[in-house]
């Protein structure tokens, strides 16, 4: 099981077959069936794009990019705040970052077990009390 996690982390694309193949060629005698079950247990299902992803919903208003012609020019005239997750060996943990995109420096980031609210406002906060307010927050807020 370590090993199929070890793999997955690396090649999270692979599904049962690439799996038994590299079980194979590791030395051990397993077929399709025992890897599924195993990567059932574990949890683990291969990333692949879903069907019709493309295909843009029936979304009441699609907000325009208010960004594209903005000529940004100095320090703290746009922050973007940006949450991804990292996968552990129990779970996952959330990082947000603070991004400055005139200079690319973080400006504020932090770690939580958990995506709350609170946990991004006290970070945002964080960083507007380090290097000031800035003018525009920039945040991608795609909720699928």
């Amino acid at each position: 099981m370590r090993l199929l996690d070890e793999r997955y982390l690396n090649f999270p694309t692979e599904g049962v077959l690439q799996m038994q193949d590299y079980l194979r060629s590791e030395g051990y005698v397993v077929n399709h069936k025992r890897v599924r079950r195993l990567l059932r247990e574990m949890g683990i299902l291969a990333i692949y794009p879903k069907p019709n992803l493309s295909k843009i919903g029936k979304a009441e208003y699609i907000y325009p990019y208010l960004l594209k012609n903005l000529s940004i020019t100095e320090k703290n005239q746009v922050w973007q705040i940006d949450i991804t997750y990292l996968p552990m060996s129990k779970g996952f943990m959330y990082l947000v970052a603070i991004l400055d995109v005139y200079s690319r420096f973080v400006v504020g980031w932090d770690i939580s077990n958990s995506m709350q609210a609170d946990w991004v406002i006290e970070t945002l906060q964080m960083a507007i009390v380090c290097y000031g307010k800035c003018q525009i927050i920039k945040w991608s807020m795609t909720l699928r």
